[in-house]
């Protein structure tokens, strides 16, 4: 009998990436669900970031992002060494910029996995290294009538 880890569905897909992108309009989940969809996956991990009413102690009215030209680039960059790393069978991931309103998604991540633990863990790897090293920033404006520039994301 041939061992399960031989068995094509355990390995990373050809073409695992499915979706890149970044939009000014609405993220919809089921886009990005759908965009992972894989016979072979056992596991899909899918992490949602949205507007949050505060951050630092302030309340947070709205916010905005707005990204480098390259940012679509260096998310396919971070997809491609995720998929490198771990055995996806798909993978999406859309970041919103423009103004956004508390409750709005900002950033909508998905990869499915032959396993839980896989998808799990290169979900994770996603959104971390996308939120560390995509060039887009964050302008918040806060109830009292301040704002703040963060870095990315």
């Amino acid at each position: 009998m041939t061992p399960m880890n031989d068995h094509p569905g355990e390995q990373a897909a050809q073409d695992a990436i499915k979706l890149i992108g970044i939009r000014e309009t609405p993220l919809s989940l089921d886009e990005v669900f759908k965009a992972v969809g894989d016979d072979a996956a056992g596991g899909t991990a899918l992490f949602v970031g949205s507007v949050r009413n505060h951050d630092g102690g302030a309340d947070v009215d709205e916010l905005g992002y707005s990204c480098h030209p390259s940012a679509e680039a260096e998310m396919r960059r971070i997809a491609e060494k995720v998929v490198a790393e771990y055995p996806v069978r798909a993978l999406a991931a859309v970041h919103r910029v423009g103004e956004l309103a508390v409750g709005d998604l900002a950033v909508v991540v998905a990869v499915s996995c032959p396993h839980r633990g896989e998808a799990f863990e290169a979900c994770r790897k996603l959104i971390d290294d996308l939120k560390h090293e995509v060039p887009i920033w964050k302008h918040q404006k806060f109830s009292d009538g301040t704002e703040e520039w963060v870095g990315a994301c």
